[in-house]
């Protein structure tokens, strides 16, 4: 369980990037084992939505599945289908349709598809009669969480007498039963033992009409690492793969035999001296207390770095902390670097493992009012996604690293490699500030 990976690279200048996200791909696949260890009885799912939450789909969902992952889990069907156009072996799953959504491709590309609703139902049957090929689904039961899946009672009924005999008829197989959590992440919460007992109601009547799922499953990251009542035959592992705790009230990182997987690092742009009283960013939110220096950062709330970190956020500048002066802007911010003077193209640390004093994702969140979750999986497509530690342990560690950009490449230094493929991360506006309430896979 506390199985650690190694040290990631320091963040260098192995590539003149402005900014760079290092993914640690020894780090996934050592959490991924970690987890693994907290469910011996059940299979492990890596849920790799949103590009594996900003770190890199395609990339990820490798090292996961080398350390021993046998599902990947997406939301949309796009996601699924990139997955398997990319190669990836193994069962893949998706979860998030809408009505004329690409069924027969999914059916084709041999992807789980999840069925909350007869409407659903009704396509994916009429898609499997176009491809000639049965349609592997799961029925979804809403157990409480109010969201996707379907109701318990007569809803729950019609759906599975309907899914029955749609698999009578060679159209479909029922490979899953399964629902998600409101409060996991809250030990303790009342509705946890409600969803838990309403699940295996829904599971037992399903059973007791003829479906023999492969797998049923319920536990997200937070049940996964607390609640192992819930495990069933297969958990859902997504924030928890990639080293950020569900909730930092249930514990950290470490407590867990977790590691962070992301460095998010800008090399300063600028270094300058200025007076007493020297107003800073849009609206002169910051004001300098006396002279000073000032250190320009070059990200912004384009590259998913959120305004409401505006006057708190932590970063790592010449080895010590300092806080984002004045507001953030699209493309840059500006650290008081208090009279220091380290070169430009110095690194400036926004978030790491915290190793080397730099802050972590979970400050961030503090910093901005929101949850981990948000900080990794909005930061932008403009960011090249570096990865270190591409190849599984064998003794000694690799430390190849690939970058992959999403605009037009730059130079790279020997054993590095480049490719152009864009990252799937966007960098939504982070919700209104105050303590944060923790979910999700």
């Amino acid at each position: 369980m506390n199985e650690t990976a190694p040290s990631p690279t320091v963040p260098s200048p192995t590539a003149p990037l402005r900014a760079r996200a290092e993914i640690d791909l020894a780090a996934l696949r050592a959490n991924v084992r970690t987890l693994r260890a907290l469910a011996p009885g059940a299979a492990l799912m890596a849920v790799v939505k949103s590009d594996a939450y900003g770190h890199g789909a395609v990339e990820c969902a490798r090292a996961a599945v080398e350390a021993g992952a046998t599902w990947l889990g997406t939301a949309t069907p796009e996601e699924a289908l990139a997955l398997r156009a990319a190669g990836l072996p193994g069962r893949i799953m998706c979860w998030l349709w809408t009505p004329g959504g690409p069924w027969r491709a999914a059916i084709e590309a041999d992807v789980d598809v999840s069925l909350s609703g007869m409407w659903a139902l009704r396509e994916v049957t009429e898609a499997a009669r176009a491809a000639g090929v049965p349609a592997r689904v799961q029925l979804k039961a809403d157990t409480g969480l109010g969201r996707g899946g379907c109701q318990p009672g007569d809803d729950w009924t019609e759906l599975v007498g309907a899914a029955l005999a749609a698999e009578a008829e060679g159209t479909l197989r029922i490979t899953g039963l399964w629902s998600h959590f409101a409060c996991a992440d809250e030990p303790g919460h009342p509705s946890i033992a409600a969803q838990l007992t309403l699940f295996r109601e829904m599971v037992a009547y399903a059973e007791a009409q003829g479906v023999r799922p492969e797998v049923r499953h319920i536990a997200n990251s937070p049940a996964t690492l607390t609640l192992p009542e819930s495990h069933f035959d297969l958990v859902r592992t997504g924030i928890a793969v990639y080293g950020i705790s569900p909730s930092p009230e249930l514990g950290t990182p470490a407590d867990f035999g977790l590691r962070p997987v992301m460095t998010l690092s800008a090399s300063v742009a600028l270094v300058k001296r200025v007076p007493a009283g020297h107003g800073v960013s849009y609206g002169h939110h910051y004001v300098t207390p006396g002279e000073t220096t000032l250190g320009l950062v070059p990200v912004g709330y384009a590259d998913g770095i959120p305004r409401h970190a505006s006057g708190s956020g932590p970063v790592l500048v010449g080895g010590k902390w300092r806080t984002v002066a004045g507001r953030i802007a699209m493309d840059q911010f500006v650290v008081d670097l208090g009279g220091d003077e380290p070169e430009e193209g110095s690194p400036a640390v926004l978030f790491g493992p915290g190793d080397h004093g730099e802050p972590t994702a979970e400050d961030w969140a503090q910093s901005a009012g929101t949850i981990a979750y948000e900080i990794v999986t909005r930061i932008g497509t403009r960011v090249p996604r570096v990865y270190v530690n591409e190849k599984p342990e064998s003794g000694t560690t690799n430390t190849t690293t690939t970058t992959k950009y999403t605009t037009a490449t730059t130079s790279t230094p020997k054993n590095t490699t480049t490719t152009t493929t864009s990252a799937a991360a966007t960098a939504p506006t982070a919700g209104p500030a105050g303590t944060a309430k923790r979910s999700g896979t």
